[in-house]
């Protein structure tokens, strides 16, 4: 019989439950009993969700505080000293500390960690922190009590931890030059140690999970590879490797060959690896099927996938575990709950829950497939295939004729960056340094209870819309006192920098419930693209024109660009990516066009995903990057030269996309680089970047305020790297997750900040 189980399950709740609690202890409204009983509620909730759908072996493990990795650092004894307790071991307050940064002690507090994508989602992880003298020790009892709970339960469980491997790949070395796959000897006793004392607790199967194994690898990781796991087979447990996100390639022989019981593949990501892997594969080891997409949310194609678990069941038998492509974190939890979707696209999707009864109702087919359930879910899915295949909402003949008309000239700015920025310079008339911010401001309860009246019909639009103006007036009036250069509107109409655009474009449906888990109590509500993709009409134009009659300062245009558009959406599967941002760069080009017309001088368009949306493998990049910076342009390009394009982009290596920043032609970039001490800065200085950049100069996500001479230092840092005169000075990110005490506080040390540094270095 098949085995039907699940890599990892989301954390957050129904209701965001998990976000709500974790808030609440920030605030000092929950303590920490009350934190750890909501978290306990939502993991006997999610297993039993599990259970019911047909899960029969459970993941433990998936669950997080905040963030999986930061978890593995915090059971690992990988704590930096700025967060390490004078007495004892560390706590919850010590793991919030590393995530969010301290601000009571001593010297102006702890900087947070690093935190960085996870792979190419839109996932976000703390990154661990090596030294060279690293020592590792067992310190964090969550994952035994998490163990303890579930089989007190009565659930078959599955223990889930990151793999040795994966978990140094995923850190830095501070403090000096080293590699840290140095550390590999170091870290492997304590996998023995947990492997002992899971094995104690009557567990029998463990997951290992190794996604670097889907990258390309230098040897001496693959090397490495094999002699970890040589020294791991001799730890009690039966172990499965799970691989995700995308092909082994050429590590396939490594992974089917590691000493261990079983390995996961994705086959959504990478279907080509069937049945190749059938024939790699040594003839005691277990092989789950990745094909249920744990990464978006369309239903699966259930024969499609059958087809190929019947041909795998033939030569393997119970050998064969079925499961999604990867965890299920990236999915919302429960389709059910939407109770606004039409009945023909909610027939179409499948969430966490039902993602669930899919894996399961696929292992059962197997077994059993003239069953009633199986002979009914397959009836289902025939229909909803069908049913999309010939649906008139998708496929819209004016914008494919649109799209198939652009041309080379269309990605193209008029003139040249160095002939742009002189006219641009002359009619913006900035100071050096000069200051702005990324583009929102808090949303404040006022904000969310008004947005919340006015779709409850208790707010006409009029009401709405002057509430809307008088957030609006107030950030004007902050930014005009705290003496900023370049104003924004606050973005307090919008609820999301996707979602807000999204339901203003043709080709999106929304839903009520499917957030996901974007880092800590940071969850969005991706939109789903179902269909061709157009603006029927301005979004942001009135918004702004009313802001910038508000000042004499210069106001920036806000808006998200194709590519954010689509990596922050779940997408179509019908079409290509690259077909999507086409579509959507056309809408945005509209808006950008209608902005300057309406008096805008400087128009921002944040391609924070850009670096997100590379393919994990080298060779498929320059594909994904000529289209990925084709469409930026696209968007951008419909303006006269004096008009001032700004973008934003979020936590990414730079270094080796560098050249096609560059081709973006924007003409100011704004990047989140405080929390790596302008490190990040470094590929634009080895690249000699000829525009104009923003370093972020303070971290957005932490509530300490940094002194301005902290700020000062991080553009001191900046100008050794890139000329003054092409610097700008801003926070990190769009401010709407502080609150604005904190936010003043911050912007107006910037300010001094810049102006001391006029000074100092013009």
């Amino acid at each position: 019989m098949a085995l039907a189980h699940s890599l990892g399950f989301p954390r957050i709740g129904r209701d965001r439950e998990l976000k709500k609690a974790q808030e609440a202890f920030w605030k000092g409204e929950l303590d920490e009993a009350g934190l750890r009983a909501v978290g306990s509620e939502l993991r006997k909730a999610h297993w039993a969700l599990q259970r019911q759908a047909g899960i029969q072996l459970l993941p433990v493990g998936d669950f997080a505080w905040y963030d999986q990795v930061l978890t593995h650092s915090l059971m690992f004894g990988v704590v930096p000293e700025r967060f390490r307790p004078q007495h004892g071991k560390a706590t919850l307050q010590t793991l919030f500390g590393m995530a969010r940064g301290v601000s009571d002690s001593c010297c102006g507090g702890a900087h947070a960690q690093e935190m960085t994508k996870w792979f190419d989602t839109n996932y976000h992880y703390l990154v661990p922190e090596f030294s060279a003298d690293q020592q590792f020790s067992l310190g964090w009892e969550q994952l035994f009590e998490e163990v303890a709970e579930a089989r007190a339960l009565g659930h078959d469980v599955k223990p889930v931890v990151i793999g040795p491997l994966t978990y140094l790949w995923l850190g830095k070395t501070k403090g000096g030059d080293f590699d840290k796959l140095e550390l590999l000897e170091r870290l492997l006793p304590l996998y023995g140690e947990i492997f002992q004392r899971l094995a104690a607790q009557g567990v029998e199967w463990v997951q290992i999970d190794e996604p670097i194994l889907a990258l390309d690898l230098p040897q001496a990781w693959k090397n490495a590879f094999e002699r970890a796991y040589n020294l791991i087979q001799r730890d009690p447990l039966k172990k499965l490797v799970a691989t995700y996100f995308g092909g082994l390639e050429e590590n396939l022989g490594l992974a089917a060959n590691l000493p261990v019981d079983g390995l996961h593949i994705d086959l959504v990501r990478a279907p080509e690896q069937y049945p190749t892997i059938l024939d790699r594969l040594p003839a005691y080891k277990v092989l789950s099927l990745g094909v249920v997409n744990g990464r978006n949310v369309w239903r699966c194609d259930l024969d499609k996938a059958l087809a190929v678990l019947q041909h795998a069941h033939e030569r393997l038998g119970e050998r064969l575990w079925v499961a999604p492509s990867c965890s299920l974190l990236h999915s919302p939890v429960d389709l059910g709950r939407e109770d606004t979707l039409d009945a023909e696209l909610k027939s179409w999707l499948a969430f966490a829950v039902q993602k669930c009864e899919e894996v399961a109702i696929l292992a059962h087919a197997l077994d059993q497939p003239e069953a009633a359930p199986v002979v009914q879910a397959l009836a289902r899915s025939r229909a909803v295939q069908a049913s999309r295949a010939a649906s008139t909402r998708i496929h819209k003949p004016a914008v494919q004729a649109r799209v198939a008309a652009i041309s080379e000239k269309d990605s193209q700015r008029h003139s040249p960056f160095a002939t742009r920025i002189a006219r641009q310079r002359a009619r913006l008339n900035l100071p050096l340094l000069p200051t702005t911010t990324i583009g929102s401001f808090p949303q404040t309860g006022s904000i969310r209870l008004a947005r919340q009246s006015f779709r409850q019909g208790k707010l006409s639009e009029g009401q709405y819309v002057e509430a809307m103006h008088s957030e609006i007036r107030h950030a004007v009036q902050v930014q005009e006192r705290l003496g900023l250069d370049v104003l924004v509107h606050g973005e307090a109409e919008r609820n999301d920098m996707v979602e807000y655009f999204a339901e203003q474009l043709d080709g999106y449906v929304f839903t009520r419930f499917g957030w996901v888990q974007s880092y800590g109590s940071r969850c969005v509500k991706p939109a789903v693209i179902f269909g061709d993709l157009s603006r029927p009409h301005a979004m942001t134009v009135e918004w702004i024109r009313y802001a910038q009659g508000l000042t004499d300062k210069v106001m920036k245009g806000m808006l998200t660009g194709p590519v954010t558009l689509l990596m922050w959406s779940f997408p179509r599967e019908d079409v290509s990516r690259e077909v999507q941002a086409r579509q959507l760069a056309l809408a945005i080009r509209d808006e950008v066009v209608d902005l300057e017309a309406a008096g805008i001088k400087i128009v921002q368009i944040d391609e924070a995903a850009f670096r997100e949306g590379l393919p994990l493998r080298r060779a498929q990049w320059q594909q994904y990057l000529d289209w990925a910076t084709e469409v930026f342009r696209l968007c951008a390009s419909g303006v006269r030269d004096e008009t001032q394009i700004h973008t934003h982009m979020c936590y990414s290596e730079f270094n080796d996309v560098i050249e096609s920043i560059a081709a973006m032609d924007a003409d100011v970039i704004t990047l989140e680089t405080s929390r790596s001490d302008m490190e990040l800065l470094e590929a634009f200085e080895a690249f000699h970047y000829p525009n104009e950049i923003g370093p972020g100069v303070y971290d957005i996500h932490s509530p300490r305020v940094p002194e301005a001479s902290e700020m000062a230092e991080l553009v001191r840092k900046a100008a050794r790297r890139i000329p003054v005169e092409r610097l700008w000075v801003n926070p990190d990110c769009g401010l709407k997750t502080r609150g604005w005490p904190e936010t003043e506080a911050a912007l107006a040390n910037m300010v001094s900040a810049a102006r001391l540094l006029r000074n100092e270095l013009g």
